[in-house]
């Protein structure tokens, strides 16, 4: 089942959860506007490739989306549930949290 909506009023605006679907918004997009050899120079270069690994693309990998279909499903479901857990857990935290969850996604 694919979420829709959640119930539970915010307390505060989320902030950090519409800057971070905006920047990885305009990053697909900036991406989707480059020549197909561009756009995978693009992905080669931020994006994280296990063999030449580096500290900088542990980072920039985390706006960088395969796709409509993978870009609109992750902001989706930040958008739902990330006004919950960023007021939940306070803007810093928040920030922190979504760069944790990032590098882990990066681990072998």
């Amino acid at each position: 089942m694919i979420p829709l909506r959640d119930v539970i009023p915010s307390r505060t605006t989320p902030g950090v959860t519409m800057t971070l679907i905006a920047s990885n918004i305009l990053v697909f997009l900036f991406m989707a506007s480059l020549a197909p050899r561009a756009a995978e120079a693009f992905v080669y270069f931020y994006g994280l490739v296990p063999a030449e690994f580096s500290l900088a693309t542990v980072f920039t990998s985390m706006f960088v989306h395969g796709g409509l279909a993978h870009v609109a499903g992750n902001m989706w479901f930040l958008w739902i549930f990330g006004d919950n857990v960023e007021d939940r857990f306070g803007h810093a935290m928040f920030t922190v949290f979504y760069l944790l969850c990032g590098i882990a996604a990066t681990w072998p």
